[in-house]
């Protein structure tokens, strides 16, 4: 399955949530790429936009690929192969930082235009523009379940099937246009798959404060 861009990933993921439409769920997107995907959703449902920091640890060497995730709250999560890919603890503990630092400085950026909304009680989508090993996306689902939602959904247009298998357990259901066997990596399964910058993100925002 190919999608021209994110903006038509978010309108063919919008189709397969159409339950949703007009019960008001509160749509959190992943920074920066899940953001184009989650206004697209959250127009179409009737919903509201937000974000959920969470960013993957890179692995040794080769930082696009995650031995792991860190969220918001500082809780870290350590894929089971983190090792075997070069990824002690003092190497984890030192990404997770680094990580953390990234966070604390887009929320103090994404603050000043958007209000934070709060999960409780609602039924809340959580978007991620693909899932390549679903470190980041348990993060996600981990961090929002810890503020009590009434309904946990993950979707994404794109995912492979090992990243399903992981986040399945998180959430109270997975809707997944496409489960991809052959998984390189997110921007394969795109015709348009350029870098979001944080810019788009507090524009984007800023336009549905």
């Amino acid at each position: 399955m190919l999608f021209d861009d994110r903006t038509d990933a978010g309108r063919q993921l919008a189709k397969a949530l159409d339950d949703y439409r007009g019960k008001q769920p509160l749509v959190l997107a992943i920074p920066r790429g899940a953001v184009p995907i989650g206004r697209v959703v959250a127009e179409a449902l009737g919903g509201a936009l937000d974000v959920v920091l969470v960013r993957k640890l890179g692995a040794p060497y080769n930082p696009e690929f995650a031995v792991g995730s860190v969220g918001e709250s500082g809780h870290v999560m350590v894929a089971d192969y983190a090792e075997r890919a070069g990824a002690d603890s003092r190497y984890i503990a030192q990404e997770a930082e680094r990580q953390l630092a990234t966070i604390r400085r887009r929320r103090i950026q994404y603050d000043q235009v958007h209000t934070p909304l709060s999960p409780a009680g609602r039924t809340v989508i959580v978007v991620d523009d693909g899932l390549a090993t679903g470190s980041t996306m348990c993060a996600a689902l981990q961090e929002v379940r810890a503020q009590k939602p009434a309904r946990l959904i993950c979707a994404v247009p794109v995912a492979s099937r090992d990243a399903v298998m992981r986040v399945r357990p998180l959430c109270d259901d997975v809707i997944c246009l496409a489960i991809e066997a052959d998984f390189g990596g997110v921007g394969q399964f795109y015709r348009d798959f350029r870098q979001v910058e944080d810019d788009d993100v507090l524009m984007m925002l800023k336009a549905c404060q």
